[in-house]
């Protein structure tokens, strides 16, 4: 019999950085990385978008993960895929092939991690009692920052100083995509021997969807859920733009409407010093939502999530270039997004609420990424139609329909709120 919570301080920090960086890599640094080998804002606005395609739908497969195997041979399996499949990044990109043989295995990285965050948030689940659940999930959360300041911080910064180096973009990143590969795969080992095989004993009892349709129907004929799903695509529409031009925006030169920073200084501010404060205000809007519930919060979160876009639209407007305006923008945006993001997952928690939660959770993650997707895609064009400045603009109107959605999303006031023992 294998008991509960063993060895919970080694594994949980790594299966979650291994979760988060494959995350960082396809989402955030591939942006990056198409950005500095010469493609237009359209094109890796476009291309890097359809990337979410796996996030968005992978509650088609996600039964097929509880039926299937174990949970533990489910993230293996795909950490080592996506590691493989980075590496092969990696040696393609000096091949004359190299835009379609690397976004192919960009998409191979992006199903890998996917179907990683399904098996690995069900490992947690049953590899943890209710109460060490609770006390982990501040250390998973750190741990999954983490992941993201290495990705698109650290490897940037690497990315940056050999391009510098060498006077190649693309030796750069091939070197800076291999090592990623390599440190994604020394991530799988340490999991490897660091995961106790809790599915193996008879005193953990799995919930498994008796049928793949009943998952389905049972999500859609919640109360509510029709609405609930509007707010959830529209909610980071103006976000979700902005996430896909704030790195191009730095990078792109003053005559193109851009700041013309390097990339290690855009691996600096935005990867690194941007992810820490990221963290911060994720932290706290979870330990406020514990505190008072919600409802209390759900506003004030919305706000943080979207009125920092503002500040690029000023500096777009103003084209100021200075560092400790640039940094404090990202700082802000960075603060307000962890802040607001942790609002809108504590409603998705909701959302999952009931029978079958982990494949509801997935499904409700899977619109969260959609209404990623669609916005992401017209992110390029809608920034080299109206420029820098337009852009920025837009985004902030493209927040008002969450704002107006707001008023009629239910959900329990005190939903969230730690409960005391006299309640």
């Amino acid at each position: 019999m294998i008991q509960k919570n063993k060895w919970a301080w080694i594994w949980v920090p790594t299966l979650y950085f291994a979760q988060g960086l494959p995350y960082a890599l396809v989402v955030t640094v591939s942006v990056i990385m198409y950005k500095k080998l010469g493609f237009s804002n359209t094109d890796l606005g476009l291309y890097t978008s359809l990337l979410y395609i796996p996030w968005v739908i992978k509650p088609l497969w996600s039964p097929f993960v509880d039926i299937k195997s174990t949970k533990r041979n489910w993230f293996l399996s795909m950490q080592l895929l996506a590691s493989l499949a980075l590496l092969a990044i990696g040696f393609t990109l000096p091949t004359n092939i190299f835009f379609v043989a690397s976004l192919a295995c960009f998409w191979m990285v992006a199903f890998a991690s996917a179907t990683n965050d399904i098996a690995t948030d069900g490992y947690y689940m049953i590899g943890l009692t209710e109460d060490r659940q609770s006390f982990f999930v501040g250390m998973r959360s750190v741990f999954y920052k983490l992941a993201n300041v290495t990705g698109q911080g650290l490897l940037v910064i690497l990315a940056g100083y050999l391009e510098t180096k060498y006077g190649d973009n693309t030796k750069a990143w091939s070197f800076t995509m291999i090592c990623a590969g390599l440190l994604m795969l020394i991530f799988t080992v340490i999991n490897f021997f660091a995961t106790p095989k809790f599915e193996n004993s008879k005193a953990i009892i799995l919930e498994k969807p008796k049928k793949f349709v009943d998952v389905f129907i049972s999500f859609f004929q919640k109360p509510g859920m029709i609405l609930a799903i509007t707010f959830i695509l529209f909610f980071r529409l103006g976000e979700s733009q902005l996430v896909k031009m704030a790195s191009p925006f730095l990078l792109d030169p003053t005559s193109a409407g851009g700041l013309g920073y390097s990339t290690s200084e855009v691996g600096t501010i935005y990867g690194t010093i941007g992810v820490v404060f990221l963290t911060i205000g994720g932290i706290l809007g979870g330990i406020l939502i514990s505190k008072h519930g919600l409802k209390r919060w759900m506003l004030p979160m919305l706000i943080s999530l979207n009125a920092p876009n503002a500040l690029y639209a000023l500096l777009a407007i103003t084209k100021t270039t200075a560092m400790w305006a640039v940094t404090g923008t990202v700082i802000v945006e960075q603060f307000g997004y962890g802040f607001g993001i942790a609002g809108f997952m504590v409603y998705l928690i909701y959302i999952a609420e009931g029978n079958s939660k982990t494949s509801h959770y997935a499904l409700a993650t899977g619109f969260m990424a959609l209404g990623m997707m669609l916005p992401g895609m017209i992110s390029g064009f809608m920034q080299e139609w109206l420029g820098y400045d337009g852009f920025f603009i837009w985004v902030v109107l493209a927040a008002l329909p969450a704002f107006f959605m707001l008023k009629y999303i239910k959900y329990p006031a005190n939903f969230g709120k730690v409960k005391n023992d006299n309640e």
